[in-house]
């Protein structure tokens, strides 16, 4: 079904680095300090989007007066200092998979709904850098996941048309907007089951990305 793979799309937090369930820890944090109640339910609404979907989902569980950049920027600090200068702990096989991908001549994306300058800094900083032939940041398209922009973006950057291309998300939104794009989507759990509907489609659902050298190869066999 999806032999001859050549390209793989990563999303990056909760994908290459375990960084949802910090972001979550931070904002849960920041709620505590301010008396914010129901927080982890508008953070579970907002994985996979970027900033200014992410902004509308806190302004409508909490209300349009809603400090949400103000919380924001105190979630980033605690979230930043766990995280900068290459703390930020990487998910389980992503090394791995990243050399066995270039190693045979894959081309590698990176389509995050983080904002282009972040992503690069936490990847830099993890010292995965090297790997991406291309990096598409949340802020270099119109509109964010769940709609296809951004893996059609990166796609078109790296010279392949987006049924050519391998998807590996772990979020509702990513899965959406990678079946949207019309690429074969890998599911990866992280801190939010994706429900059976959202699955629904996907070509495949692996424990974490040590798995995906294995699907590749037995996929590329056919």
């Amino acid at each position: 079904m999806a032999s001859g793979i050549d390209t793989v799309i990563f999303d990056m937090d909760g994908v290459i680095f375990d960084s949802e369930i910090l972001v979550l820890q931070a904002w849960k944090e920041v709620a505590e300090r301010h008396g914010i109640a129901g927080v982890e339910a508008a953070c579970h609404e907002c994985l996979g989007t970027n900033s200014v979907v992410s902004k509308g989902v806190f302004l409508k569980h909490y209300g349009e007066d809603f400090p949400y950049e103000e919380y924001k920027a105190e979630m980033a600090e605690v979230f930043f200092s766990h995280a900068s200068g290459g703390k930020l702990a990487k998910k389980p096989g992503v090394e791995e998979l990243l050399k066995y991908l270039k190693m045979r001549g894959f081309k590698i994306g990176l389509a995050s709904s983080t904002r282009e300058v972040l992503v690069r800094s936490e990847i830099s900083d993890g010292g995965l850098l090297g790997y991406f032939d291309q990096i598409i940041g949340g802020d270099m398209v119109e509109r964010s996941k769940p709609e296809p922009d951004i893996f059609l973006e990166a796609a078109k950057k790296i010279g392949r048309e987006p049924k050519e291309c391998l998807v590996i998300e772990d979020s509702i939104s990513g899965i959406l907007a990678g079946k949207a794009a019309g690429g074969y989507v890998i599911y990866i759990p992280d801190v939010m089951k994706v429900p059976e509907e959202v699955r629904e489609g996907i070509t495949a659902e692996l424990p974490d990305l040590s798995h995906v050298i294995g699907w590749i190869k037995e996929e590329n066999r056919r």
